[in-house]
């Protein structure tokens, strides 16, 4: 195993997502941190069931300890950013965190730990969905200026940040293949899907304002054999004003180790996400999830699925529901070709988290190693130029 810098430093992390809410790019990546070093994952405030600000932490089976701040339900503010100022010195205290690096998915967080003296300050950029107020805005500009590194996991955070930052690097989220592969094979069919008709255009994942409702109608008007699978969790939507259809089908959020299951059983997935300024930097992680399940993908032109998926033919690009349904028709032709599925192999080969999270680790050892050479090094005093004037 590479001997980085993770083993001799704790890491805090501060994250907008729920340890539990799904398993995504914080939590790959950090339970394997989490084999090297501690990791304190620190999530934004649970309100209400105390009259007094509180933690609780617990150890998830991969090993990183879940922090969860609880706060009275009335706390203004003012008083809301002081106690979790407080709360973060009272887990540094009684964890004895000396030595640790932090590590940032929420700028937000900045309010209450810009007091902190880590040893080293990373920001891991998945998108711009929590920075869109101008306060966010300063935040984030904040966070950037404070990083020591910052890994941009979509090829268009990197390309408008790489100007402003000198140690930025595209990191695009990895794939767990073996995983996802078995919905290549036959597998036991999920009770709340086995009675769906075929032909099932599949999506999973988030359900939200991003997620582009009129052209799913649309293309369940047009096309009323086929079935569309939403398989997730509905968020800040009322799930009684969702539009219905009977071709639609909701089946709510599932388990990660439960995807194949769903995957295996779909004859071509989907990502239908609006185009405006929530999706401009989106880097959707399921485009390599269904790929590896050697499904077709369909997809409105996000930039970062454009690019790279869209221009080597990988996944197909489609915004109108005339279009989309074409390019679903022509993505079900494909289902087991072998000659596509080894096209899609040979790109997924070099995407694992393991290297990816080797690559992350090994550039934060070379930026500790090269810290330390700085401030060991010796002080040169170089001689002073004494310029001497004749005197006549």
């Amino acid at each position: 195993m590479m001997n980085t810098a993770s083993e001799t430093s704790d890491l805090l992390v501060f994250s907008h997502l729920r340890w539990d809410f799904l398993f995504q790019r914080p939590q790959h990546l950090l339970s394997r941190q989490a084999k090297n070093r501690r990791v304190f994952y620190f999530e934004e405030p649970v309100f209400g069931m105390t009259e007094i600000p509180r933690l609780h932490l617990r150890e998830t089976a991969e090993n990183v300890l879940v922090v969860i701040p609880y706060l009275p339900t009335s706390i203004d503010p003012t008083k809301m950013v002081a106690a979790l100022t407080d709360l973060v010195d009272e887990l540094i205290y009684e964890e004895e965190l000396i030595d640790y690096t932090l590590w940032y998915y929420s700028p937000k967080a900045l309010t209450f730990s810009r007091h902190l003296e880590p040893k080293s300050v990373i920001f891991d950029y998945l998108d711009h969905l929590s920075y869109q107020k101008e306060q966010g805005l300063a935040e984030e500009q904040e966070l950037l200026e404070k990083a020591d590194i910052v890994f941009s996991a979509g090829q268009s955070i990197y390309e408008a940040k790489k100007h402003i930052h000198h140690n930025i690097h595209y990191m695009p989220s990895g794939l767990d293949y073996a995983h996802f592969s078995q919905g290549r094979t036959k597998l036991v069919e999920p009770d709340d899907q086995i009675n769906i008709p075929h032909p099932r255009i599949g999506f999973y994942g988030v359900i939200d304002h991003r997620f582009n409702f009129d052209l799913v109608m649309q293309m369940a008007d047009l096309k009323p054999e086929f079935q569309f699978v939403l398989a997730g969790p509905v968020v800040n939507l009322d799930t009684r004003t969702l539009p219905r259809r009977p071709n639609v089908h909701y089946l709510g959020k599932k388990d990660y180790y439960a995807l194949p299951l769903y995957l295996a059983g779909w004859d071509a997935t989907m990502m239908p996400y609006l185009q405006n300024e929530t999706t401009r930097f989106v880097s959707p992680m399921k485009t390599l999830e269904y790929l590896a399940a050697g499904k077709s993908v369909v997809s409105t032109s996000v930039p970062d699925v454009v690019s790279p998926f869209g221009k080597k033919q990988l996944v197909r690009i489609a915004d109108k529901a005339e279009t989309f349904l074409e390019e679903i028709e022509m993505a079900m032709q494909e289902k087991n070709n072998p000659e596509w599925l080894d096209r899609i192999d040979h790109f997924l080969k070099d995407q694992s988290w393991d290297s990816l999270h080797e690559k992350m680790a090994q550039l934060e050892l070379d930026f500790v190693k090269d810290r330390k050479f700085r401030e060991e090094r010796p002080r040169i005093i170089h001689p002073l130029n004494i310029s001497t004037s004749r005197v006549v």
